[in-house]
């Protein structure tokens, strides 16, 4: 899938998203190595810690389906912009897709920064690594 075309998903994700404690909404899309894609939006609860990230949301929803593989996520905020994803978040992705690309737009150059799950969290663990 284009990336574009999972940038403007990730942007309708987006709009269901319920943060009213950080007003900091954000979507994401995920693309999985079959070619699915599943939507996820931040959903915010008074005791923060029960509150999950669009990419945990995204990933636990395609894990739900049975996916295990992802080939790459694009994660946005309100402004278009890409969000970079928690440690949290890293971790998971890590879980389950170490080689997965993350894009996040930058609107300003029209472009895509891409990066590697396994760039940004360079010791993370999972099955493999626990081996």
């Amino acid at each position: 899938m284009d990336n574009k075309k999972l940038y403007e998903l990730a942007m309708k994700a987006l709009e269901n998203s319920y943060s009213p404690y950080s007003n900091f909404p954000v979507g994401a899309a995920l693309l999985t190595k079959d070619g699915n894609v599943y939507l996820g939006t931040n959903i915010e609860n008074a005791s923060y810690g029960l509150t999950i990230c669009a990419e945990r949301l995204a990933i636990f929803k395609a894990v739900s389906e049975g996916k295990r593989e992802f080939s790459k996520i694009v994660i946005v905020g309100k402004d278009g912009n890409g969000v970079p994803p928690c440690g949290a978040c890293r971790q998971v992705m890590f879980e389950f897709s170490p080689e997965m690309e993350i894009l996040l737009y930058n609107k300003k150059e029209d472009t895509f920064l891409i990066y590697k799950v396994r760039d940004i969290l360079p010791l993370g663990f999972n099955l493999e690594v626990d081996k």
